[in-house]
């Protein structure tokens, strides 16, 4: 692989992240299996756990608009949980962490061409500690602890939510 690459700079942008302290009050893991994944969650969370991702039900669907048709929350206000996102590398990384003050959906959406779409939304409730240019608030032009965040997930991230 040339050093120059685009390849090469995003695995030296991964192992960079995978290095990097963790923010105050979170709880990271590079997971590089799904047993290191599960072994970590479950070691947190306890083992009766629940595992969601976003998911769409047509594999087709094209970008069009969505509506909400239904929306349920998967954790209790006082449960942490984690969430695991699929980083660019050349094999299995997950970057699974957990912040303090946040919550997830399942947000059903259903779309004009009546494709359906599960989707995963995690709410920060608490950015006080997050990097001021993080394209969060260059999209919203807000500040760090002002307001929530909230964001869907792509299919290939997992949220782990204790059950009870």
């Amino acid at each position: 692989m040339n050093p120059r690459s685009v390849e090469a700079d995003i695995i030296e942008e991964t192992i960079a992240e995978c290095e990097a302290p963790a923010m105050k009050r979170e709880d990271k893991k590079w997971a590089t299996s799904l047993e290191s994944m599960v072994d970590f969650t479950t070691s947190k969370l306890g083992k009766d756990v629940l595992a969601v991702s976003s998911e769409a039900h047509k594999t087709d669907a094209t970008f069009q608009n969505y509506g909400v048709a239904d929306v349920s929350k998967l954790n209790n206000n006082d449960k942490t949980i984690f969430s695991c996102h699929k980083q660019n590398y050349v094999y299995a990384v997950f970057y699974c962490h957990t912040t303090q003050n946040t919550d997830a959906y399942m947000v059903n959406l259903v779309g004009a061409d009546g494709a359906k779409v599960k989707a995963v939304v995690v709410c920060h409730k608490d950015t006080s500690e997050w990097n001021p240019k993080h394209l969060a608030f260059q999209l919203l032009n807000v500040k760090p602890g002002t307001v929530p965040i909230c964001h869907f997930l792509p299919e290939d991230h997992i949220v782990w939510v204790p059950k009870n």
